[in-house]
């Protein structure tokens, strides 16, 4: 109760410490809210960053996968048609399933005018599968980073290839290796792909045991 003019002054003084005290919190608030926000706009530049990073990532993960997909489809391409003397073509089709990439391998033929694409396993029997299981052997070794080292190792690589493209599987084998220095090593029982080694041996079971003996090539 205010019953003098000392009185009045006390109140007013006190009223006026109070709005003091309020306007500090009110700065404090404030400083808190503008510090908040420029780490809200720091967290954002971040952001737009990152999915710049990401965006450029995607991209070049793109431009190498479309890099690798043209040297396998080209290599396994030629195997193809140098085996099979015509104008077949492999193609790779990739989409994203999940975020993640997943591959489809055609064949593709043409006839009377009318481009065919089928399956490898659909496509003239085992004999592509065969050859394109061959390429595709060859072109992961050749372009994979760092470079595998070691010999190509071959087990009936043609089995099911017929005799009449034989010859040129045993030529594009030894091309081959000669192209890319890489010795191959094969177990077969074809005597035209054992033909083209630098060394052949001969293992024949007689029993239980098995003998090895050097095959003299001319």
């Amino acid at each position: 109760m205010i019953n003098s003019y000392e009185d009045l002054n006390k109140y007013l003084s006190q009223i006026n410490a109070f709005i003091s005290k309020e306007e500090g919190k009110r700065e404090k608030i404030q400083e808190q809210i503008d510090n908040t926000k420029k780490a809200l706009d720091n967290i954002q530049d971040e952001i737009d960053l990152l999915e710049k990073v990401n965006i450029l990532f995607q991209k070049t993960s793109e431009f190498a996968r479309n890099q690798a997909k043209f040297q396998i489809e080209s290599l396994v391409t030629n195997c193809l048609q140098y085996v099979f003397e015509n104008d077949i073509e492999f193609k790779i089709e990739i989409e994203e399933l999940r975020n993640k990439p997943s591959a489809d391998f055609y064949v593709i033929t043409k006839e009377n005018g009318t481009t065919i694409k089928t399956k490898p396993e659909l496509s003239r029997g085992g004999g592509v599968v065969d050859i394109i299981s061959l390429a595709l052997r060859i072109a992961f070794l050749q372009i994979h980073k760092p470079k595998i080292q070691g010999p190509l190792i071959l087990d009936e690589p043609a089995k099911h290839v017929s005799e009449d493209y034989i010859f040129n599987v045993a030529d594009f084998l030894k091309k081959t290796s000669e192209m890319f220095e890489r010795q191959i090593i094969i177990v077969t029982h074809n005597n035209h792909l054992s033909a083209i080694g630098t060394n052949a041996y001969r293992v024949t079971l007689k029993g239980t045991i098995s003998e090895v003996s050097k095959v003299l090539i001319d």
